[in-house]
């Protein structure tokens, strides 16, 4: 996911670039709302963070452009200000929610994951993606979940490319290209060690064991494969 960062303070921004970063999202950045439009028609971002008093365009100006172009990307204000009356209009604007300084990053972080999941299950609600089996599990795009008996295992928007990328490829190797292809875009394509740590945090939820992992397997030198069939982990 993309996140387009726009504050005027330089600590505060850097700040929120680096711990972000570190989540896997793919960050840009504008110090004042004349630069936010630009970055937002230039780089199309997925999610935004919007300061509010800033240098050539206060936040409310900018949410207010946005909002007659896009009326579904999540837009979190940031502000200083947190008076009741700031909150309303924000609100008003058709911002997400509001988070007032000074804000602990997971904080943010988990405000993020919360509206972006929110946002996407509105965007799927009336999309053509049906549940299916991957393995002993049972996907649901739409709810971004898996079930495996009662248990209920979320997932984020990459891990459900990963796993219906592979899933479509069935008995087929994936290569890691695909892989970087179908969750970061090329355009945006991580550093190889990323997409380890991705497949590996997915085998830990999704696998019955992951050191022998069933459901995604290792090709060596190649990729992953999804083998159907499978003998039942349980």
């Amino acid at each position: 996911m993309r996140i387009l960062v726009v504050e005027d303070d330089a600590h505060i921004r850097e700040g929120l670039i680096e711990a972000l970063s570190r989540e896997g999202y793919a960050l840009v950045a504008a110090e004042n709302g004349k630069q936010a439009l630009e970055c937002y028609e230039k780089e199309k971002p997925d999610f935004i963070i919007l300061d509010i008093m800033m240098p050539e365009l206060d936040g409310y100006s900018v949410c207010r452009a946005i909002r007659k172009l896009d009326e579904q990307i999540p837009i979190v204000f940031l502000s200083a200000k947190g008076e009741e009356v700031d909150r309303v209009v924000g609100l008003e604007l058709g911002a997400d929610d509001y988070i007032s300084k000074p804000f602990g990053v997971h904080e943010i972080r988990a405000r993020i994951k919360t509206i972006a999941k929110r946002c996407l299950r509105q965007k799927l609600a009336g999309a053509d993606t049906e549940a299916f089996s991957f393995g002993d599990l049972t996907v649901f795009p739409r709810e971004l979940c898996a079930t495996r008996g009662a248990e209920r295992l979320e997932l984020s928007l990459r891990e459900l490319k990963i796993i219906e990328c592979l899933y479509r490829h069935k008995n087929q190797v994936v290569t890691r290209d695909m892989l970087f292809d179908v969750a970061w875009g090329y355009e945006h394509m991580p550093n190889s060690r990323t997409l380890d740590q991705h497949i590996s945090k997915l085998r830990k939820m999704i696998e019955v064991n992951p050191d022998t992992p069933v459901l995604i397997r290792t090709v060596h030198g190649l990729g992953y494969r999804y083998q159907e069939n499978l003998p039942k982990s349980r």
